[in-house]
């Protein structure tokens, strides 16, 4: 029986792809999308944003309108967003898969709570590459210790608006894990001006913007006399969204509960030594 599926952010670059892929697979009952209330495609059958989706499923600003009602809800869009369909999404009874970024602790605790209710899978990046890098990179950590500087440098498109990503900030949380430390205490965010040496066992971030660039992120392990670089980088959105489908396929079997891509994937978490 095919999964019922709603997509919010529908005419945004991450929206369209997914629905593009969900309208090619069988799995799939694609139902409905979202998009703010004055938005220009509101009420219009998905057909007239792509002749491949179908036509009874239309553009809705509220999950209660779309019929029938979907199991799980896929959202890449802004945190403001975000909050309002979790808010109506938890007494629906509505799973969902969380692609976007850049949230507040307040709302991380909000996610953190509806997850007592609906299952919800959160990831700041949905491809099955940098997740395994997220492994990669916690095991290296560990192996190499803070003997070892680490720099996280990643690259994005220009109309991001969060930074750093939050991919860069799982890599440096899979950093301080390893190290046993909290990544808020070690962290420092690009360097200006006569800033001193370099602070042992600290994580640098530096963000950079430009073009079209869909997303490379990389993890520098730089000791004396050598370094190691680690190394994703994105070709395509159809890997992220291809990640979030399988996402979406896992929550079913789960009746409340946060987890991310490493529960989908089944990425056991690297040893320490």
């Amino acid at each position: 029986m095919s999964l019922c599926l709603a997509v919010s952010g529908a005419t945004g670059r991450m929206g369209r792809m997914i629905l593009e892929l969900t309208a090619k697979d069988p799995a799939f009952q694609l139902v409905g999308a979202l998009e703010s209330p004055n938005h220009p495609d509101q009420g219009k059958p998905l057909s007239q944003i792509s002749g491949s989706l179908p036509s009874n499923a239309f553009v809705r600003s509220r999950l209660s309108d779309i019929s029938p009602a979907p199991q799980v809800l896929i959202d890449f869009t802004q945190p403001p967003a975000t909050m309002a369909y979790i808010q109506e999404a938890v007494p629906l009874k509505v799973a969902l898969v969380i692609g976007t970024t850049g949230f507040s602790d307040t709302e991380k605790d909000e996610i953190r709570r509806a997850s007592e209710k609906v299952p919800i899978v959160q990831a700041s990046n949905m491809s099955q590459g940098m997740n395994l890098l997220f492994a990669l990179v916690q095991e290296a950590a560990a192996k190499l210790g803070k003997a070892y500087d680490v720099e996280i440098i990643e690259t994005h498109h220009r109309f991001k608006k969060d930074a750093p990503s939050g991919s860069a900030l799982s890599l440096g949380e899979s950093v301080a894990k390893a190290w046993g430390v909290k990544l808020q205490d070690v962290s420092t965010h690009g360097r200006e001006g006569l800033v001193g040496e370099r602070k042992p066992g600290t994580i640098g971030f530096h963000a950079v913007r430009g073009g079209d660039i869909v997303g490379d992120h990389t993890v520098l392990f730089a000791g004396m006399g050598e370094r190691l670089e680690l190394t994703h980088r994105v070709q395509s959105r159809e890997a992220l969204a291809q990640g979030a489908l399988k996402a979406a396929l896992f929550l079913p079997g789960h009746s409340k509960g946060l987890f991310d891509m490493k529960d989908v994937l089944g990425l056991a978490s690297p040893r320490n030594p």
